[in-house]
């Protein structure tokens, strides 16, 4: 079985195309290289609600973006050394976006980074 992964938009909305033109669900599974659950699951999503996009999730909305996201990665990796305040300082000159330090050690986190001072029990 192909492993689980989410279908963006686009494919979702092939997904939907390729089964109304009359293809197989397996078959569409087969093409998007995604568990036939995942296609079952879809069509059904479709036909009760006649749109292909996903749901809104709950939960507080993320303050940055994708790009941000990415910027603060990069300047982490760049600058190993560097503490939160500082990649926070460098966002805000890049950016204009005023965050706080929790922030980026979150997003660190989520990019399975750490700071170095975080390493050696310095607080960042």
């Amino acid at each position: 079985m192909p492993p689980r992964r989410k279908l963006n938009e686009f494919e979702r909305g092939r997904a939907v195309s390729w089964f109304q033109d009359g293809v197989p669900k397996r078959e569409v599974a087969r093409r998007l290289h995604v568990s036939f659950s995942v296609i079952v699951r879809r069509i059904q999503r479709f036909t009760a609600t006649g749109r292909v996009q996903e749901r809104r999730r709950p939960g507080r909305p993320k303050k940055t973006t994708p790009r941000e996201d990415r910027l603060i990665e990069r300047l982490a990796l760049q600058t190993r050394a560097a503490s939160s305040s500082i990649i926070r300082r460098q966002l805000r000159v890049a950016t204009n976006t005023n965050i706080s330090q929790q922030t980026i050690r979150n997003r660190l986190h989520g990019f399975n980074l750490r700071l170095v001072a975080q390493l050696y029990g310095g607080h960042a």
